[in-house]
């Protein structure tokens, strides 16, 4: 049974991720800050029938709680196949660039940046034991550097200093490492769940979690022959799915 960790999955995209992976008969370590939602969570995808699954405490912003979960999880399996990096903050809906305040911007780079880098280091020992491992950074369309400077693009005037500067580092972070990996099984991509209806955007989102989740899922199963250092993004991107960078 091939195995699976996701931040921030006690909620929203990253729980519904982990419904379809054990749909798909995956086990998924199921990664929450909060240990007791985390833990709900697990009981609420069991009531549906769905056991392969166990809370993992794992705060992506917090040294200690890393080295615990990947000691944790070392101590359950000897591989693990799929990380998904899913946790992340939006810091606000206004950042203007010349007045946010860099407080702000860090706390939002802590998690959405320094804490992917963390946890992959912290866990990379156990998805080079997998026979085809997978790394998904959940990233945003909002990180395109291309398109943000395309007036013509539908999301052009959103704008911020904190939230979409991380983004645009979190697919640079994906690019240096898919390219550190590229002649070994690894596939690393970036993948954009859309812009969908949850409490990160105040439920303000057109889209459904079940499909920003089936984008998600479809990168952490791909094949060997599968893409890799790729930014998928359904919503914002040509008829490849693939989005500028």
């Amino acid at each position: 049974m091939k195995t699976a960790l996701i931040t921030g999955a006690n909620k929203s995209i990253g729980l519904e991720t982990a419904r379809q992976l054990l749909q798909l008969g995956y086990y998924v370590y199921l990664g929450s800050r909060d240990l007791q939602k985390g833990q709900q969570a697990v009981a609420q995808l069991q009531s549906e029938g769905l056991s392969t699954v166990e809370p993992l405490q794992l705060d992506v912003t917090d040294s200690a709680s890393i080295a615990a979960a990947r000691q944790t999880l070392g101590q359950k399996t000897q591989a693990l196949d799929v990380l998904i990096n899913n946790a992340g903050i939006l810091g606000g809906m206004v950042q203007p660039a010349s007045s946010t305040d860099v407080s702000l911007i860090k706390q939002v780079f802590e998690t959405n940046v320094f804490g992917v880098i963390a946890v992959t280091q912290a866990f990379i020992d156990l998805l080079q034991a997998s026979p085809e491992p997978r790394i998904v950074n959940v990233t945003s369309g909002l990180g395109s550097l291309t398109l943000h400077n395309d007036p013509s693009w539908k999301y052009y005037a959103v704008k911020g200093a904190a939230y979409q500067p991380s983004k645009a580092a979190l697919n640079a972070y994906t690019i240096m490492l898919a390219y550190e990996l590229r002649d070994t099984p690894f596939k690393v991509n970036a993948v954009d769940p859309g812009y969908t209806a949850t409490d990160f955007n105040h439920h303000s989102g057109p889209g459904s979690v079940s499909d920003a989740a089936a984008r998600v899922v479809k990168a952490a199963v791909l094949g060997p022959d599968g893409p890799t250092s790729q930014f998928f993004s359904d919503d914002n991107a040509s008829e490849t799915g693939i989005s500028p960078w």
